[in-house]
């Protein structure tokens, strides 16, 4: 039954889809703006396709955008910012050195925390790999680690921006699929913990194996009061990131909701630490415009190409082109996972998932794959892309921020990505690590 509606779905593709992806393919090649590139495509396909009228361009990059969910990229980008002006971020980083400095690699560990806690806060990877990378890169090189390892450490630990909910990457995958963030989020906390608890594992080892830190040789005693004083010297940095968990897990908030109320409280803190002035505020905005800019553009132009892509039955098309090599739905996630983490290397998640998402889903749901699932898998496998030599993007970051060579960087994260890779292979097998704390419904 399934081969024969697979036969009835299939298309045949012209040169009014193959140009536009070769020109997109070019104008990235040539470090044109990912939206430049996405837009140009988008509009010699509807020229040559006929798919929609021209004239609906214009309507259709604005409805695109006009969505309230989307309203919570901007919150969660400008709340980042406020956290590194304001000085919480260093406070998250002074709790979780003393939370980790009883064991062996303790700072390493510190660090990986507050990548995954500064990340998943301001949404983005690039943006927490620079913040973080910048306060812990140096003390990392003095404790102990080489500078290469450091700087894939930090990499490495700032993929889980987009892995651990409050996520833009979620939100946008949820507007594209007509998923409840909210219900993304939810699924995403044992997957996003359990990436980060990977990557600690693997510090850990690497440390055990090379000996780069020194550490653990304090009493419990001594442990205690280090991490009593520095919890009481920063303890309201937590209100932030306790404010956003809980409304939005208890559901009294929505992402939107709990963007605008971090916001406004960070720059409470920050005013009465004094921390933060009015005369902060124009190059506070203007940072976190930059970042929407980006951000924003790549959504408006990505949605109505995957509405032209939906139109000439390319989803349809590509699940039959597949299916018709293989129906075994193994190597059908392992080819799915393969092309995630690749698009992770290339290319930003926003127009990864606007783009990929809509053409994937088709073929999770023939193999019997939960959407939400799927939705953490992508989001996963992305994730993991950032980092995936030679192209990783939080492998550019890191090596423009340091100076560093991004081939010894890229040598040193192959571990992270070997043990990430098992998670995200994990994630794509087994339902239940997605979709246990998810209310019945949705399983």
């Amino acid at each position: 039954m399934l081969w024969s509606q697979l036969q009835d779905q299939a298309v045949t593709l012209g040169w009014d889809f193959y140009l536009p992806v070769i020109m997109f393919v070019v104008l990235c090649a040539l470090a044109v703006p990912v939206w430049v590139s996405i837009g140009s495509a988008a509009i010699l396909m509807l020229v040559m396709s006929e798919a929609l009228p021209l004239s609906l361009i214009g309507e259709s990059l604005f409805d695109g955008i006009d969505a309230f969910a989307l309203t919570a990229v901007p919150l969660f980008i400008l709340t980042g910012d406020v956290l590194v002006r304001t000085g919480l971020s260093r406070k998250f980083l002074d709790i979780a050195d003393a939370l980790t400095c009883w064991t062996k690699g303790g700072f390493g560990s510190a660090t990986v925390l507050v990548c995954g806690m500064f990340s998943s806060i301001s949404g983005s990877d690039a943006a927490g790999a620079a913040a973080v990378g910048r306060m812990t890169i140096s003390r990392l090189v003095e404790s102990g680690y080489p500078r290469p390892y450091a700087c894939a450490l930090v990499a490495a630990g700032s993929c889980t921006g987009i892995l651990i909910p409050p996520s833009i990457s979620y939100i946008i995958i949820g507007l594209v699929l007509g998923i409840s963030a909210s219900i993304l989020f939810l699924a995403a906390v044992i997957p996003g913990l359990t990436i980060l608890l990977s990557i600690l594992i693997t510090n850990i080892v690497m440390n055990r194996l090379n000996s780069y830190e020194s550490g653990g040789n304090i009493t419990v005693m001594e442990w205690w009061q280090n991490f009593i004083k520095a919890l009481k010297s920063g303890w309201y940095a937590f209100i932030v990131p306790g404010i956003i968990f809980y409304g939005i897990f208890s559901g009294s908030l929505t992402p939107t909701e709990a963007g605008a109320t971090a916001v406004v409280v960070t720059i409470i803190i920050g005013f009465i630490l004094g921390t933060l002035k009015l005369s902060d505020f124009p190059d506070m905005l203007l940072s976190s415009a930059k970042v929407n800019g980006v951000i924003l553009p790549i959504i408006a132009f990505s949605l109505p190409l995957a509405q032209v892509l939906a139109i000439l039955g390319v989803p349809q098309g590509f699940v039959y082109s597949v299916t018709s090599l293989t129906e075994s739905p193994a190597i059908l996630i392992l080819m799915m996972v393969a092309i995630l983490v690749i698009a992770g290397c290339v290319m930003e998640a926003t127009p990864n998932i606007v783009i990929l998402a809509p053409i994937l889903k088709p073929l999770a749901a023939n193999i019997g794959m939960n959407e939400i699932q799927f939705c953490v898998m992508m989001i996963t496998a992305l994730g993991v892309g950032f980092i995936t030599p030679p192209l990783g993007l939080n492998l550019f970051v890191v090596s423009g921020l340091t100076g560093e060579s991004i081939l010894k960087i890229a040598w040193r994260a192959i571990p992270f990505v070997f043990f990430m890779m098992i998670v995200v292979l994990l994630i794509a097998f087994v339902p239940e690590i997605s979709t246990t704390m998810l209310p019945e419904i949705y399983k």
